[in-house]
């Protein structure tokens, strides 16, 4: 019998009549253009760590496939430039990361940082998360979750982008394995209220603001948010471990 086919991938959908499908997504593909030296990253790279965006259409995908072992596994969404990335997947050798980001330029020059961290347990990957997680992530599975300054969209009518949604949480918090940890940080005040609106609310959580992560790196985004006088606010939930 055959292998049931996955769902097409946010950018892959059609209408009946061959169109291209809107859809609301948590972000938006920027330009693609590499500099110099993030060539020179994606070519010395991206054979071993990059996973190629087709590869998830195969129903036979998995992910230990492409770390080459079975060990417990971090999802970083969103690690931009991956300055934090390098330094927090090197500290934890015997932990997988897979770092989804859809910019391939903060994908080039993330490489670049996780090879000069020493951090060989990395892979990206440029495929929607939300899919990413429902898809190919199975429920259980997480040892720790990283959202740090994902895209605040804020504008209030473009609210509805926003990556921490009910929705989301829900998701996500399927996918910790119990006592795993949900590490959030942002920049915007009222997406921090609504982080915890939403996360509060999901009964497989728990958890509230905390203080700053000691062992994640202050990123150039983090120090442009505090010179235009932006708060931090850090967030840390934990799946509920059944008593």
């Amino acid at each position: 019998m055959n292998e049931p086919v996955r769902p097409a991938r946010p950018h892959q959908r059609l209408t009946e009549d061959g169109r291209r499908m809107r859809e609301v997504l948590s972000y938006s593909r920027r330009g693609s253009r590499f500099t110099p030296s993030q060539a020179a990253a994606w070519e010395a790279y991206a054979d071993r760590m990059v996973i190629p965006d087709e590869a998830v259409d195969d129903p036979s995908f998995r992910l230990s496939d492409w770390f080459g072992r079975e060990a417990p596994l971090v999802v970083e969404i969103g690690p931009g430039v991956g300055e934090a990335t390098g330094v927090l997947a090197a500290a934890r050798p015997d932990h997988d990361v897979l770092a989804i980001e859809v910019w391939r330029p903060g994908v080039a020059a993330a490489l670049a940082e996780v090879a000069t961290a020493g951090a060989t347990n990395v892979r990206f990957c440029s495929v929607d998360a939300a899919w990413m997680l429902e898809h190919v992530v199975e429920p259980d599975r997480l040892a720790a979750l990283w959202t740090f300054f994902p895209d605040p969209w804020p504008k209030k009518k473009h609210h509805k982008r926003r990556l921490v949604d009910a929705g989301f949480a829900r998701l996500a918090a399927s996918r910790l394995r119990p006592g795993g940890e949900w590490r959030l940080a942002t920049d915007w005040p009222d997406y921090a209220e609504q982080m915890h609106e939403v996360l509060d609310a999901e009964p497989l959580l728990e958890g509230g603001e905390v203080e700053r992560w000691s062992e994640r790196p202050v990123t150039k985004f983090e120090r442009k948010g505090l010179a235009v006088g932006r708060s931090i606010t850090d967030l840390s939930y934990r799946r509920v471990v059944p008593s």
